[in-house]
Order: structure tokens, then sequence, then C-alpha cells
């Protein structure tokens, strides 16, 4: 019996359907940072004045860190404060020491731009959608208060030690180590059951913070949380279909591989104008009509069964403290 059983989990690893959902889905935590395909080209070179990989400031044990929040409107450097009016925001912390008077700043965000890590390239001599969805840390010296006071937030709510700040550094790296892939979308049903958590730039600073919390930051009068931005999905249960393998492989299923494919083929960048107003068409078609959506999370295929309002963005606030 016992050796049915060892068959049995060794099976269920290597075939998909195989799968024991717990919900929310824990995102996959890895041993150390993969190369991402070759295929992946950045607009915009990421962390440009960032220190090297691995690499945070020492404090003083006796130092006084102050903690800042940052906010600015997403892709504030080619529209402006526009998206702010829609409360899209970028979030990220800056860190300043009373002693020495240094500024720095701790961000997570794509690799490859947004865009690239919401949606796959289906390129016509790839078999399966190939995905540029590696996000990363960047912490870099300075804070550059015009950036964030201007069309978003730099307030100061916390201290730390310089031990505490010493040690917040080692859990930065380890988060950065073992938490590569950007997840664009929260996904829940519409009476809170909540089936998927992003990883995205908020959910990281709200990581930071849940961290700071445990080693015993001081928090100043007033200051216990922050709002964030939400793109919500809304499913009923979702349904596991297999990874890139069991999919999209010699063995695969190929009618559930086009009908991916399919779907996909209508979030590409850079279509001409007639085929962007089709693929625009498409995608309300399979989202609104069909009520269907696929989701890729932990480099694996879902099916959402789509419900209204199908599609929601908010501005939700959370507490700087992990909830018990």
């Amino acid at each position: 019996m016992a050796v049915c059983v060892r068959v049995l989990v060794v099976l269920c690893v290597f075939l998909s359907p195989c799968v024991s959902t717990s919900w929310p889905v824990p995102y996959r935590r890895y041993q150390s940072r993969s190369l991402s395909n070759s295929y992946c080209k950045a607009q915009y070179a990421f962390c440009p004045t960032g220190f090297k990989a691995g690499y945070i400031p020492t404090m003083a044990d006796n130092d006084t860190i102050q903690v800042f929040v940052l906010k600015a409107p997403v892709w504030e450097f080619k529209f402006g404060d526009l998206l702010s009016n829609f409360k899209i925001m970028h979030d990220a912390i800056g860190f300043r020491s009373k002693s020495t008077g240094l500024n720095y700043t701790t961000e997570w965000y794509e690799l490859f731009q947004l865009f690239n890590c919401t949606f796959p390239h289906t390129v016509s001599d790839h078999p399966d959608p190939l995905w540029c969805n590696q996000g990363a840390a960047c912490l870099y010296p300075g804070i550059d208060d015009n950036h964030w006071r201007q069309n978003g937030t730099l307030e100061e709510v916390a201290l730390l030690s310089g031990t505490q700040f010493n040690q917040l550094a080692k859990y930065i790296l380890q988060d950065n180590t073992t938490g590569l892939f950007y997840e664009t979308w929260r996904v829940s049903d519409t009476n809170g059951s909540l089936w998927f958590h992003p990883f995205d730039c908020a959910s990281y600073v709200v990581r930071v913070f849940q961290e700071m919390s445990r080693l015993g930051a001081n928090y100043l009068p007033g200051k216990s949380g922050a709002n964030y931005t939400y793109i919500t999905l809304y499913s009923d249960a979702p349904r596991y279909l297999g990874n890139d393998t069991t999919i999209f492989g010699a063995q695969g299923n190929q009618t559930l591989a086009a009908e991916i494919m399919t779907f996909y083929s209508y979030f590409q960048a850079h279509q001409p104008t007639p085929k962007f107003v089709e693929s625009l068409l498409e995608i309300f078609d399979f989202l609104y009509l069909k009520d269907e959506f696929y989701l890729y999370y932990n480099a694996g295929y879902w099916h959402l069964p789509m419900k209204k309002p199908h599609v929601k963005l908010s501005y939700e606030y959370e507490p700087f403290k992990a909830p018990n």
C-alpha cells in the first residue's frame, strides 16, 4: 500500500491534472534566480543606477533609519500624472540613515516592462507562449524627492534601528532570490473567496513592511498602513490545465494548446490599428461573452470561468503589520 501511495505521489508531480489545490494558491518560491529567455529584451534598462545584485549597505547598529512610503503614478515618465487620477500607482520604500544622512530607495518591478509580464509573446516558430515575466528588487542610492512628491507620496512612517535594518536587508535579499516571477492579477470570487494573490511592486512593499513589523519597527503616530492598487479578475473556482510540457509538448493537448495560443495572440503589443481593433473585439468576446480567461501562474495554466464584474480596479488599504 505504501508503495502505491508513493507511486501516486510521483505521478502527481509529473502529470499536471493531478494537482491538489488549496486556496489561495501559494506563490511558488525558487532556490535561485534563473536566466530569462534570450528573446526577452528590455525597452528600458532594469535598475540602471542600482547597487550590484546581492549588495545592501550595512548600517551601524546604533543608527536610526527613517522609513518612507513612496508612491508615483505608473508610467509617469510617459503619461505624467494621468494614471494617478485612476489610482494606478507604483510603490516603493525609502530609507534614510540619521547618522550619515544617506538615502536609499528599494522597489520591485518587472525586468521587461509590465505588458510583457502580464501577457506572453506568441511567436510563429515557438510552440508555446514565450514569457518574459521575471521581476526583481532594485536598491539604489538616493530618494528622488521631486519624483515621488510631485504626483504621488513621500511620507515618513516608521523608524528602524541599524540592527533592524541589517536584519531586514537579509530578508530582502532572500525574498529577491526566491521570488522571481511577476504576477499582475489578483483573482477572486465575488463572495470574497481568494484564488490567487498578485506578486508585484505593491505586494513587495506589503511584504517588506510586514517583515519590518516582525522585527519591531517603531511606527510614527497615526501611521498604520497604506493604500495599494489592485487589478482583480472575478471568477468561479479556477481549473488547473497543465504546464508547458503537458499542454504544448509532443504528447500534449493540441486543442487546448491552440485555444491558449489564440487567446494570448489578441494581447500582443505593437499591432497595426486594424488588427488592434479586431483584437479588442476578440478580448471582449472572451472575457464578457464567453466568460473565459487563461491565467499563467506558478509556471502553469489555469482556466478562469469569469463572472460579473469580470475585472475591477481598486485602491485598497493594507495595514503595515501582517494580520494574525
